[in-house]
């Protein structure tokens, strides 16, 4: 059953903050520091050792310096978006400079910190990732449920869905089939309570959800990169690469 409140954070564990910092007396003041505001710390002295690290099945964030040997912070932020990896980010960093902090922001940094920084800012900037990766990992949560449902329909009863999403009356959805009403509404009840929903509007509530965190088509209108006009959602349930159904 999902959770009455979407936005209500899920913390798997201690939280943990993933030190990466090339500069071995400032990584280790670091630890310190936050062990003693209690957090939990792991430290890396460079990128490759970190990626050593994977998986990260913690709720946590990272404090990543921008200037380091072999793999640079912003690499190293980029590398992990490219393995779906959505770990919040926060820089630390002596080497600052506005393209760099642009790039950083844009790739969904929490923030962009200039060494030396304030202890009680950078503590409150920690707070504020944790935060935003414990939202993050409920919505994925709910997003995993939600697949789990729609994997659970069968074929008939995710036509149904396509076309009740679409504002199809029962008669409607009958002729587009070519089976009778009872039998529609026989479908929609079972994929109704499938979906552990009791109207059209959590229904589709639902599948925006899906369709926004997986990033696939949920009718298989498209097999390549996912739709972002998102039509078969936002237009009225329409989506111009579907096979239209008999009238």
């Amino acid at each position: 059953m999902l959770r009455s409140d979407p936005d209500a954070p899920v913390i798997a564990g201690e939280p943990t903050i993933f030190v990466v910092d090339d500069d071995d007396s400032l990584r280790r003041g670091l630890v310190r520091l936050l062990r003693a505001a209690g957090f939990k710390v792991e430290a890396f002295g460079s990128a490759p050792e970190f990626l050593q690290r994977l998986p990260i099945i913690e709720h946590g964030c990272m404090l990543l310096d921008v200037q380091m040997p072999v793999v640079t912070g912003p690499d190293l932020h980029g590398e992990l978006l490219a393995r779906g990896i959505a770990l919040p980010v926060v820089y630390l960093t002596a080497h600052g400079d506005l393209p760099t902090g642009i790039r950083a922001m844009k790739n969904g940094a929490v923030d962009f910190l200039q060494k030396p920084v304030d202890e009680s800012v950078l503590v409150e900037t920690l707070r504020e990732a944790l935060a935003r990766h414990a939202v993050l990992q409920s919505r994925d949560q709910q997003v995993d449920e939600i697949a789990d449902r729609l994997a659970a329909l069968s074929g008939r009863e995710r036509e149904v869905l396509k076309l009740v999403i679409d504002g199809r009356l029962n008669k409607q959805i009958a002729d587009d089939l070519g089976i009778s009403i009872k039998t529609v509404k026989v479908h929609r009840a079972n994929m109704m309570k499938t979906m552990a929903v009791r109207s059209v509007a959590e229904l589709v509530h639902l599948c925006e959800l899906a369709s926004s965190g997986s990033g696939e088509c949920l009718f298989g209108a498209r097999t390549g990169p996912h739709c972002a006009r998102r039509a078969c959602l936002n237009s009225g349930g329409r989506c111009e690469r579907a096979p239209r159904p008999r009238a």
